[in-house]
């Protein structure tokens, strides 16, 4: 197996369990690149393992949500391992398990986990209700994913409006993932309105999301979702911070 270096196009090649390995050798051999040895690795052995298409349907059809309950993990997973990340194997490692465990005063540094124990992890708070999101499907497929996690359950929202609603009380729309065929075509927007739809039974009464002030271009950029869509529904701008700008919608 084999692919390309993304900055000089070297020709990488090995068996999958060395093919990680092989592409550091490369980054630290070829390129003063600022990456931890672990993320150049988890970057390669996503190039293997995304095999999902990268392009966009003209047309798609009805978008069924469904919550991620126990029997819906394996399809969450095959859509992290397959789907959701092709064209951004660099973002791939993630899992959605970031805004759990992403301390907002953390400093950087240090290597990057391997993708197989954020997998472990975020599935296993999928599992016993420490995560909380939808799945999009069209046609049976998986087309998107939203984390709605209660804000308590996040780290990197810990600091948000300390002196505004509880945290268990309030849903946080942390992450969008929308696979390449199905994007531009409504799914986060649908996915948005299950949050809402559902905030009351889950026994919240706000829900918040957390749009990039300055999000890249493209449709990966907006994986918090446009400041747009959350205005179009009623949220309410609380706060501006840095990076990103709080918007909360009262659902009770």
């Amino acid at each position: 197996m084999s692919f390309e270096c993304f900055e000089c196009a070297a020709t990488i090649g090995g068996e999958p369990d060395v093919l990680g390995d092989r592409f550091l050798e490369h980054a630290r051999s070829e390129h003063d690149w600022p990456y931890p040895d672990q993320a150049i690795r988890n970057y390669a052995e996503a190039t293997l393992r995304l095999t999902g298409s990268s392009d966009r349907l003209d047309e798609i059809g009805e978008i069924v949500v469904q919550p991620v309950t126990l029997d819906r993990i394996d399809d969450w997973l095959n859509f992290f391992d397959r789907a959701g990340f092709v064209g951004t194997p660099e973002w791939a490692a993630c899992y959605c398990l970031e805004p759990h465990k992403k301390d907002p005063v953390e400093e950087p540094g240090g290597d990057a986990p391997h993708w197989r124990d954020n997998r472990s992890a975020m599935a296993s708070r999928l599992s016993d209700g420490g995560a909380y999101g939808y799945l999009a499907y069209v046609d049976g497929v998986v087309a998107g994913w939203v984390n709605a996690s209660k804000r308590l359950d996040y780290s990197l929202y810990r600091l948000v409006d300390p002196a505004g609603p509880n945290a268990a009380d309030v849903i946080g729309v942390s992450c969008f993932l929308i696979a390449p065929p199905f994007r531009r075509h409504g799914v986060a927007s649908v996915l948005l309105d299950r949050v809402i739809a559902d905030a009351t039974d889950r026994g919240a009464d706000w829900v918040e999301g957390y749009p990039h002030n300055d999000a890249d271009d493209g449709d990966s950029g907006h994986y918090r979702g446009p400041r747009s869509m959350y205005s179009a529904r009623g949220f309410d701008l609380i706060e501006v911070g840095e990076r990103y700008t709080v918007m909360r919608l009262a659902t009770a």
